[in-house]
Order: C-alpha cells, then sequence, then structure tokens
C-alpha cells in the first residue's frame, strides 16, 4: 500500500481570483497562477515517497459557468508545473448528490482503490471544510490551509497551516520522515 497527500487544487496549489467579492477558480489558463512553495513542498513531499492527488470540486461546469474543456485545460498546466500523480475531478452541482462531490469522499476513494493508496496512512490538505470533511470521512489526517475551523461547522482538521509548505513539514513530521531539506521550503 502506498501513501498519498490528498490535494484540494484553488486555494492550495493555485491562487484563488476575487470576482464580486467571491473566491472563484481561475476561469482560464491565462489566470493560473501557482502559489509559492507549492513547487517545492509538492517536490518534498513527492522525495518522501508520497503520491499526491489532486482532488477538486469543479460545479461551475455543471451550473454553465465553466467549459469542461477550460477546467481539463487548467488542470493539464497544473500537472505539467508540479509533480502530480492523478487530478480526480467533480463536475457536479450540490443538487446532484453524487459520492464524490466533496464533501462526499468518494473521489479520495476511488483514487486509493486505483493506486492502492492506504488511507490511514495518507493526509488531505485543503482550504475548505468540505475538504476536511472528504478527508475525514476517506480515514486521512487532514489539514486545513489558511484558517481556522469554518464557524457554524462541525468538522476539525487535524492541522491548520498557512500554506501548502507548512502542511509539508507538518505531514513529513507526523509521516517520521523528516529530510534536512524542510527548512528550505518557502
Amino acid at each position: 500500500m502506498q501513501r498519498a497527500v490528498f490535494l484540494d487544487r484553488d486555494g492550495v496549489l493555485n491562487l484563488t481570483v476575487l470576482r464580486a467579492g467571491i473566491s472563484t477558480p481561475p476561469a482560464s489558463v491565462d489566470e493560473l497562477y501557482i502559489l509559492p512553495g507549492v513547487p517545492d513542498a509538492c517536490a518534498l513531499l513527492k522525495g518522501a515517497g508520497f503520491l499526491l492527488i489532486v482532488v477538486t470540486n469543479q460545479p461551475d461546469v455543471a451550473r454553465g459557468s465553466a467549459a469542461l474543456e477550460t477546467v481539463e485545460a487548467i488542470n493539464e498546466e497544473i500537472r505539467s508545473s508540479l509533480p502530480v500523480d492523478d487530478i480526480r475531478v467533480c463536475y457536479h452541482d450540490d443538487d446532484d448528490r453524487c459520492a464524490c462531490r466533496k464533501p462526499n469522499p468518494g473521489l479520495l476513494l476511488q483514487a486509493a482503490a486505483d493506486w492502492k493508496i492506504d488511507v490511514v496512512a495518507s493526509f488531505m490538505v485543503g482550504d475548505r471544510w468540505k475538504d476536511v470533511e472528504a478527508g475525514k470521512r476517506a480515514g486521512c489526517r487532514t489539514i486545513l490551509i489558511g484558517k481556522g475551523p469554518e464557524p457554524g461547522r462541525n468538522t476539525h482538521p487535524d492541522h491548520t497551516a498557512q500554506s501548502l509548505a507548512e502542511a509539508a513539514r507538518w505531514i513529513l513530521q507526523q509521516a517520521s520522515v523528516v529530510p534536512e531539506r524542510t527548512n528550505e521550503i518557502r
């Protein structure tokens, strides 16, 4: 069995775009901006033997406000920029009540089955309660990026961090894999 770090996409790997006061995914490859420290953090986790699996909700496709081709082009750019092993996407909206839309654990569990991942030895990193809840339901340890638990939500991460770089250092400490390079992540 392999270990993995499941990564939410928008807000963890790349910058979200503010539109009308709402944080949204990039609308094109031109708007995609990989956050500082993410390439180094991903390389460090890969070097420690973790699979990197992106798990992302992209409901704007179901809502008709984003084209499937655009989301796939953004994902291809992420694949070419970062050492991720797989990208799993839920294109459904909440009303679809699918098993793959976070907070449901379907994306993580299907990837775990396909890649032979030990979810108990794995981690989920996200920037919203739905990411934390999906990780918990799948059996992973969870890290929330950028803030503490969301008011009104009863989902609590195992750890909070300000960036993927900080989360990667914590993951490596938890996994008892602390290479000398951990202080080099920015």
